[in-house]
């Protein structure tokens, strides 16, 4: 089962699950650096993919902040980028790749900015067995819907700001 918001979806469990997201910048579990903050540039941190499934189309990727007062905040949403992605350099987007509306109602990536307290920000990415055909600026429930049955493995990257 994955989690996806407040839903949960059956995925095919590969045996060796073996796709990991990682950040030359920071650890999973660890700080979130400011460069990518509200606080700072405001721009896509740095990230490294590694082990995408074989059948893998497309990739997704999505940054939610479940502390938020209003509840889930999504910072982030991309699809379509191609499965022989190995990183996202900071402040690009991956060829391909489509962008999906915040909970702000803003297109592209929002930096962590907690108004109080420290806050969780998870990376997903998932390896999608098609390509999605949905519109540039959909919001997160709209790319949940055409996920919903094309996962067949994710990886989360959690981070922390204050």
């Amino acid at each position: 089962m994955v989690y996806i918001c407040d839903r949960y979806y059956p995925i095919k469990q590969l045996k060796n699950n073996m796709m990991k997201l990682t950040s030359p910048l920071f650890l999973n579990n660890n700080g979130f650096p400011e460069r990518f903050t509200c606080d700072g540039e405001e721009i896509n941190p740095p990230l490294n993919i590694q082990g995408v499934p074989e059948g893998t189309v497309s990739l997704a990727l999505v940054l939610r902040d479940p502390d938020a007062v209003e509840g889930m905040f999504i910072h982030w949403i991309l699809w379509n980028f191609g499965p022989k992605t190995t990183e996202i350099k900071a402040g690009y987007l991956p060829d391909g790749a489509m962008l999906g509306k915040t909970t702000d109602g803003r297109i592209g990536y929002v930096g962590p900015c907690p108004s109080s307290g420290s806050h969780r920000y998870t990376f997903t990415l998932y390896a999608l067995n098609t390509e999605l055909y949905i519109n540039e600026g959909v919001s997160i429930g709209r790319l949940e819907a055409a996920m919903e049955g094309h996962i067949l493995e994710q990886a989360d990257l959690m981070a922390k700001y204050r």
